[in-house]
């Protein structure tokens, strides 16, 4: 006898799920963990792309707006000008010693030394009680050519005398020496002015407790630079 039933084979399938029902599990959405480490990366990467970009947009900037490095100085900060020969003999000689028995002039061909001639002016002929005269010594080369001369405070000397005495010497009081080598173009001057006190100095700068008169006595003042004598300026004071 043929027994009825399903087979165990047919009963397993009829028991089993259906087709198509297992392809379900491989579309599932991730699940929450992975989904935020994904949101995570993607954050990361825009970071860096936004940071690359505005680095690149200082770095033109930079370029464009000419921006030095640290630290960095202007060109010509703190550059000063040399001193001038008016500029030096307006705070005073400060030369010591005798002046040079050399030449004052050393370059230019044809540069003749009796065509460089010294002056003595003062920018006054009379002066007040209490007026401080101011005492120019000017060189000029009066040669064709330009010479090289030594206009510095260790050529020059300021002197004041009345009659036989004397008054007054640059020289007297100076703690330092310079040289100052001009080039003086043909029939132009160099020009030292020298403000003074109305006092009396002596060799040594020992202190002198005398004063030069007034009530309208004469003075003369004399400019040397180096061997060289200027002409007598005379002036007054009251």
């Amino acid at each position: 006898m043929v027994r009825q039933g399903t087979s165990r084979t047919g009963g397993s399938r009829t028991k089993g799920s259906a087709p198509g029902q297992s392809g379900r599990k491989s579309g599932r959405p991730p699940l929450r963990p992975v989904y935020r480490r994904r949101r995570l990366f993607a954050g990361v990467v825009l970071l860096l792309v936004i940071a690359v970009a505005f680095g690149g947009f200082v770095a033109v900037s930079n370029a464009l707006g000419g921006a030095q490095p640290a630290g960095a100085q202007p060109s010509g900060a703190g550059a000063s000008p040399a001193a001038s020969p008016t500029d030096s003999a307006s705070a005073g000689p400060t030369a010591s010693g005798e002046a040079s028995a050399s030449p004052t002039a050393t370059s230019g061909e044809g540069c003749e030394q009796n065509l460089i001639t010294v002056t003595a002016a003062t920018d006054k002929q009379a002066y007040a009680a209490g007026e401080k005269p101011l005492l120019s010594l000017t060189v000029t080369n009066n040669n064709k050519v330009p010479c090289e001369v030594n206009i510095g405070t260790s050529q020059m000397e300021y002197m004041i005398t009345s009659g036989s005495d004397r008054i007054f010497s640059s020289r007297d009081c100076q703690a330092e020496s310079a040289d100052l080598m001009k080039t003086i173009a043909p029939g132009k001057s160099e020009t030292a002015n020298f403000p003074w006190q109305r006092n009396r100095t002596v060799q040594g700068c020992e202190p002198v407790e005398a004063t030069p008169g007034a009530g309208g006595a004469y003075y003369v003042f004399t400019a040397r630079l180096a061997n060289k004598n200027s002409p007598k300026a005379v002036f007054q004071l009251s």
